[in-house]
């Protein structure tokens, strides 16, 4: 049965408490879905926001907490507490600590911890990169997105930048579109990966599996990824390789994907799994092996080519050794400043 939606005409009288909205429900209202008459009664709620409500113990029928799939029978007393969402405190400033690598009145560089999220979204609404800046840097607040320009997955390590005005974040992302911020990366991959390679091939949403990135889609962006074998390893009988990796452009999952559709996957990778081997399994690393350890880019201000350089977080050390590697297979700063310096020539 539909409801009208006209004042004189609707069945359901609600009044607007301090603490809750009460519904009186007619008793002609018979085998209808409790989720249905919320929506009609409250158009100014979506129905997620509802169904969020019920789901949370907020709505309660003769006083009981139900389901969204509730039948009523007419003449029953609902109560909806309406609930802040979380999204509301997205936004929020959060005492989160930060490694600030480099800052000065444009921009700040930082090295991002495994297990940081970059912006709020469904399931992560706190606990932030964003959230982290918003509290060191409130200026922040004015600018969209707090300055943030590009991202890193959840579970990547690594270097970013985030703007600290808007002519600095326009300047930025400006460069990101013209691919000219270098971005290199050290991946540890399964697979006898060859000296050198270069992968070509588009990155989108793959569309058996909406939380994975498919190479090759046919509605995917042009992906391209540069890489170079740096070292050699084991584990157990399997081969492993320390690839660096170089974007020039900046899909989501990007090198996961390129690697992993050349048949070398990253170890650790919960993800992008295929050809994975056996040993895997007896691996105890338990984050795709990925660290963005060098960021090159044109100051916004002065106009001058400024890199930065962090080796990997300590977790990445510890699997050198698991992996037949040691300290001196990780690139150098000093031959990092010489090759990205050939590549302005």
């Amino acid at each position: 049965m539909a409801l009208p939606h006209t004042p004189e005409s609707n069945p359901i009288d609600y009044i607007d408490e301090e603490d809750f909205i009460a519904l009186e429900i007619p008793h002609d209202v018979d085998g209808e879905r409790l989720d249905k008459i919320l929506a009609a009664a409250l158009p100014d709620y979506s129905r997620n926001r509802l169904k969020a409500w019920v789901e949370a113990g907020a709505v309660t029928v003769d006083g009981k907490v139900t389901k969204s799939r509730h039948l009523l029978r007419g003449g029953e007393s609902i109560k909806v507490f309406p609930q802040e969402m979380p999204e509301q405190f997205a936004f929020g400033p959060e005492n989160i600590p930060l490694d600030i690598v480099y800052e000065d009145e444009s921009l700040i560089v930082i090295n991002k911890p495994p297990g940081l999220v970059v912006h709020p979204a469904a399931g992560n609404w706190t606990g932030t990169l964003l959230n982290a800046l918003l509290y060191h840097y409130p200026e922040l607040k004015h600018l969209p997105r707090a300055g943030i320009v590009h991202r890193l997955d959840k579970d990547t390590s690594g270097l970013m930048v985030v703007a600290r005005t808007g002519i600095a974040q326009t300047a930025l992302v400006r460069q990101l579109q013209e691919r000219t911020v270098g971005r290199r990366y050290l991946a540890w991959v399964w697979g006898e990966a060859p000296s050198q390679g270069k992968v070509l091939a588009t990155v989108g949403r793959d569309q058996r599996d909406r939380l994975r990135m498919a190479a090759g889609s046919s509605q995917g962006k042009p992906a391209a990824t540069l890489f170079r074998r740096l070292a050699k390893g084991h584990f157990l009988t399997s081969p492993v390789a320390l690839l660096e990796c170089r974007l020039e452009t900046g899909r989501t999952h990007q090198i996961r994907v390129h690697l992993e559709s050349l048949g070398f996957p990253l170890l650790g990778d919960p993800v992008y799994r295929k050809r994975t081997p056996g040993a895997a399994k007896s691996l105890p690393f338990e984050r795709q092996a990925l660290h963005a350890y060098a960021l090159s880019l044109q100051h916004p201000s002065s106009l001058e080519t400024m890199t930065w350089f962090r080796l990997p977080p300590a977790d990445l050390h510890g699997l050198l050794a698991q992996v037949a590697m040691t300290e001196s297979d990780l690139p150098q700063e000093a031959a990092l400043l010489a090759s990205i310096q050939n590549d302005h020539r």
